[in-house]
């Protein structure tokens, strides 16, 4: 080998060794603002929605069809009510309407709940993440093989999820690892329900776009994801769509993500 070849082959080893490596998926990092886990989930295509013929499926889950994920980290839970307070004492952040729980000790690690979507946006944008839409959503929950579950396709069972009226009430994040989704995502199904950055259409999964969905709909509509305490098993599939109007806070949590990885 010339010198001249040996300098570029040896100028390339050194750009390789500086672009940082693409992580694994479920890889997991820890957020400086919040200290929020999150994990990874890496891009590539997946399968959205519910088949035609699925019979526990609504209308607005189908078709199923194929789409493309850039890469994305998102939450491990959802947000919780020591994170929502920290942005409150920040002033990014104003108190949800549940107020009677979120400052109590016994609740400390419980979701965030009573929260508007307005507010899950502006807790997202001072924790330097923003809300997930609602394919990477689908995706964090349910991985590449199309199941019907974060575990799997098994039917719900009280050691996976908080749902059906076992507990009548919100538990503590993190309560059902066996519950776990492949990529590591905790409490995607059941426990609260999730708001996401997509408008709600009906039939937005017969034309939505193949690559990086996102529904702008200019109806005041949002979507909701993963069901929550008092969800039946149907309620916490991971195709499961619900809507609800921006400013309705009862029993709304979410859980943000983040595009940008280093």
């Amino acid at each position: 080998m010339s010198k001249h070849k040996a300098l570029i082959f040896l100028f390339f080893l050194i750009i390789a060794a500086c672009r940082p490596a693409t992580p694994a998926a479920g890889e997991t990092r820890t957020s400086e603002t919040d200290g929020m886990v999150q994990v990874f989930v890496p891009d590539g295509y997946f399968i959205i929605g519910s088949a035609m013929d699925d019979p526990h499926a609504d209308e607005d889950e189908k078709p199923s069809h194929k789409v493309f994920l850039d890469s994305f980290w998102i939450d491990r839970t959802e947000v919780t009510n020591t994170m929502y307070l920290h942005c409150m004492s920040t002033k990014a952040c104003t108190p949800p309407a549940r107020s009677i729980y979120y400052t109590k000790p016994e609740y400390a690690n419980h979701p965030a709940i009573g929260i508007s979507w307005v507010q899950a946006q502006e807790y997202c944008k001072w924790a330097e993440r923003r809300l997930p839409t609602e394919a990477e959503w689908e995706k964090a929950a349910r991985g590449t093989d199309s199941r019907i579950y974060p575990w799997g396709n098994t039917i719900p069972e009280t050691e996976l999820s908080n749902f059906g009226h076992q507990i009548n009430e919100t538990v503590p994040v993190g309560m059902y690892p066996e519950g776990a989704s492949p990529y590591g995502a905790l409490d995607m199904a059941g426990n609260a329900w999730e708001w996401v950055a997509d408008g709600y259409q009906p039939d937005f999964y017969s034309r939505s776009p193949q690559e990086n969905p996102l529904s702008d709909s200019p109806v005041n509509r949002r979507v909701l994801r993963g069901g929550n305490w008092d969800s039946n098993a149907e309620g916490i599939r991971v195709t499961n769509r619900f809507w609800a109007f921006p400013g309705r806070n009862d029993t709304d949590g979410f859980r943000c993500a983040e595009s940008d990885w280093k």
